[in-house]
């Protein structure tokens, strides 16, 4: 080999290691790359954001097309370098351009553009997305058969690539997002609350968040109309049901300024005011309807308050525009909101806790992980878990959490307290309950 041939095949065997990087980057820079990202700056013009979306939705075929560029040159910038060393330094050169093609490929080919890209993949991934195009487009054809052998050879042992493997829906892919962010510190418990609540409306059930039938205020419309107008004024809340003859027999609802204006008209003679000529009309609701669905349907009635009722057509609570507003951003109050005290923290990490108090409500002020899926609140999952109503002081041990009943009502647990055991937070699962005897007074 000629001098001239010798430094030909050096700088060959550069530009090949250059070429071997941008295919090694490109890939790490693509499949890297936030959709989201590139859909934002391609609502906003960028064409290369543009061809950076149409390149990640046919993913296949663009990481076929750089493997298949980046073996090519690879395999070359081998033959060439072991040609270098034969030349050089006769039959050892086989073992020396393995290690030097080895150390120069690991380095410059692979780790270092790969680490680059990594550390900045949209803005790699503009940048290379005119030439990763024309590469697809040249290996288009040839990675085509490449799949097709691929799928056939897959298939053979069983394997259907064509199947939708993915086990992650959309909104499952944003709630892992979130909770990623969370635990990086990009996003505060609060934040992280909020948007992980809009994405559980679709999940939670308006039984799982209305006001229960026994915590209902109603008006009985039999009433005379001044003792209605003082309940409905001393009354916290805005909106009322009201039902006749049967306390489960709603007739309407009647809202506070309604009442108010009726009054006014009647020149402050509530005795002139029918009650029912003013309320509205009852809004019923099926318990299984989901808050996403009744968010909407708020939306489209114009409407903040509704009864829920069970399969049977039994009134079972309320639900309100509020309560569902209040699984997104939190407890919403206002000055004329009773101050309901249900979970008091104490001094050894644990917490007492009043038995109708929401599961979510709790894991989201504690920042625990009890599971809801069988209970709405505290009590219930005692009770679901015990497989009965505990006495006073009874202590039982799941999920990760020590409960000792301190009160108990008629039938109803009122009052917990529950301790954290160990350091790491519970996940919603699988230990089964331990009952222990009650404890001596």
């Amino acid at each position: 080999m000629t001098d001239t041939a010798l430094w030909l095949a050096i700088a060959a065997i550069i530009l090949l290691l250059f070429l071997s990087g941008f295919f090694s980057g490109s890939e790490t820079a693509l499949t890297a790359a936030s959709r989201a990202r590139m859909h934002h700056l391609e609502k906003k013009g960028d064409w290369r954001a543009r061809v950076v979306s149409r390149l990640i939705a046919s993913r296949e075929r663009l990481i076929g097309a750089l493997l298949l560029g980046n073996n090519l040159v690879n395999i070359l910038a081998s033959a060439l370098a072991t040609s270098v060393f034969l030349n050089l330094f006769g039959e050892a050169g086989v073992a020396l351009a393995t290690l030097v093609m080895t150390a120069l490929v690991l380095i410059f080919a692979e780790v270092l553009p790969k680490t680059w890209a990594i550390s900045n993949p949209e803005q790699f991934a503009l940048r290379v997305s005119p030439v990763v195009r024309v590469v697809v487009g040249v290996f288009g054809p040839v990675v085509v058969g490449v799949e097709w052998i691929v799928r056939i050879l897959l298939r053979l042992v069983g394997v259907n690539v064509g199947d939708d493997t993915s086990g992650l829906s959309a909104h499952e892919e944003l709630r892992g997002a979130v909770d990623l962010q969370h635990i990086e510190g990009g996003l505060e418990k609060g934040e992280r609350d909020r948007l992980g609540g809009l994405l559980d409306l679709a999940e939670l059930e308006v039984s799982d968040v209305m006001v229960h039938r026994t915590n209902m205020v109603a008006l009985n419309v039999d009433e005379e109309p001044a003792k209605l107008v003082d309940a409905a004024l001393a009354s916290p809340y805005t909106r009322l049901p009201l039902w006749r003859e049967k306390s489960d027999n709603f007739v309407g609802v009647l809202h506070a300024k309604d009442l108010l204006r009726a009054l006014h008209a009647a020149g402050g003679d509530a005795g002139k005011i029918d009650i029912l000529d003013i309320a509205a009309p009852a809004w019923f609701v099926p318990d299984t309807t989901s808050l996403q669905d009744q968010l909407n349907a708020f939306l489209r009635h114009k409407a903040h308050f509704a009864l829920v009722v069970d399969e049977y057509g039994e009134v079972m609570g309320l639900v309100t525009l509020e309560d569902i507003l209040e699984e997104i951003v939190g407890e919403i109050a206002d000055e004329h909101d009773l101050d309901l005290e249900g979970l008091r923290p104490q001094a050894d990490g644990s917490m007492i806790v009043d038995g109708s108090v929401p599961i979510r409500d709790l894991n989201r002020a504690a920042d625990w992980s009890l599971p809801d899926d069988e209970a709405t609140t505290i009590a219930g999952l005692v009770i679901h878990e015990a497989r009965m109503i505990p006495e006073e002081r009874q202590i039982f041990t799941f999920h990760g959490f020590r409960f000792t009943v301190l009160r108990r009502e008629k039938n109803r647990i009122t009052r917990l307290r529950i301790m954290p055991l160990g350091p790491t937070r519970p996940v919603a699962g699988a230990e089964p309950a331990r009952a222990s005897a009650p404890a001596p007074s």
